[in-house]
């Protein structure tokens, strides 16, 4: 929904911007909502598996920015198409039934003491460490070089989701010892876990609303879920030690289940449209004094670009070069040897 309202901005003149649309809030909305619901299992399994079956939220997305965002996989044959897309999701329906089968299936119980020393242990301050600095030097190459790649954005956005899902996991947990057990809601971290949680989840929304406005939301969904996987399974090793009670085999299966979804993830959006780049040509006929293929003469305009396509001039994003007048080497019949005939000045209508 929040591509949707990019789409309708960009296909319309109205001069707002995204964030004071009714369709943006609404996608921001649902977002909350479904991390909300998703917020509830972080209390009963181990952090490191139920990232993974965020792998149903991808293939709902596919589908979703088909139907109702009208986008459409444009591979060269059709049954190619439906095959890869076929396939991608067989892999990710295995490597998930692997992540759950073969995935830590115990972990501790969320007390304000535990989360407390899980917080100061020197594994996760390294951990944090590492990640506030991944985070400013990406950001930096983002906002001052102007280096928006998707993959840039989006390992912001998984570095900041790493933090989250161990706040969300603590958060959870507190709440269920709360209910169950003994009132855990009194101790400061739980309300160091909640402003972290709010903060962290902000950012990762506001980045992923600028990665929309950029690129395909299905392209997006299946790199965010692999990169944020990845760093959230690191991060719940990290911090829950999810895997500390796990024999070899089962790390191994469990790892060898990730690549699996992974693999499925990159073969459903596969076979994507290759956005071309814009070539301007110039009619020969245009230019008073040309000659060309169709004359007596045998001068006809060279191509100087690296385009394949005959007359037509090297692609290039500034206008102040695109629109420069030229002087081409091309010596007409009834001129003088040696003087070369020059293009006429022109503006940017004609």
């Amino acid at each position: 929904i929040q591509k949707y309202s990019h789409v309708r901005l960009a296909g319309s003149k109205d001069p707002r911007s995204y964030f004071k649309t009714k369709t943006w809030w609404l996608g921001l909305f649902l977002i909350i909502l479904g991390e909300i619901a998703v917020f509830s299992s972080y209390a009963f399994a181990p952090l490191s598996l139920i990232v993974p079956l965020s792998a149903v939220s991808l293939i709902a997305s596919s589908i979703i920015g088909i139907i109702f965002i009208k986008e459409k996989w444009k591979p060269k044959e059709f049954l190619r198409r439906y095959v890869l897309s076929f396939i991608g999701c067989g892999l990710a329906v295995i490597g998930t039934y692997l992540l759950i089968t073969f995935g830590p299936n115990s972990h501790e119980k969320m007390i304000a003491d535990n989360i407390i020393r899980h917080l100061v242990s020197w594994p996760f301050l390294l951990y944090l460490l590492v990640t506030i600095l991944s985070f400013c030097s990406l950001l930096y190459y983002y906002k001052q070089k102007n280096a928006n790649y998707l993959l840039i954005i989006i390992t912001l956005v998984a570095l900041l989701g790493s933090v989250t899902v161990i706040t969300v996991k603590a958060l959870a947990g507190m709440i269920i010892v709360s209910i169950q057990d003994t009132m855990q809601l009194g101790y400061p971290i739980f309300y160091v876990m909640f402003v972290t949680m709010v903060a962290t989840s902000i950012a990762q929304a506001s980045f992923l609303s600028q990665a929309s406005e950029l690129y395909d939301s299905a392209l997006i969904a299946s790199v965010n879920y692999i990169v944020s996987t990845s760093l959230a399974i690191s991060a719940g090793a990290v911090f829950y030690l999810d895997f500390r009670n796990e024999d070899a085999l089962h790390i191994c299966i469990f790892a060898l289940g990730c690549l699996i979804a992974f693999l499925g993830v990159f073969l459903i959006t596969r076979s994507r449209k290759k956005t071309k780049a814009f070539e301007p040509y110039v009619a020969i006929s245009s230019m008073p004094g040309a000659n060309n293929m169709h004359d007596n003469g045998s001068t006809i305009q060279p191509d100087f670009g690296s385009s394949f396509s005959y007359g037509a001039l090297q692609s290039n994003d500034s206008l102040s070069e695109l629109y420069t007048a030229a002087t081409l080497p091309v010596v007409s019949e009834e001129a003088s040897p040696g003087q070369a005939y020059k293009v006429l000045e022109h503006n940017k209508s004609e």
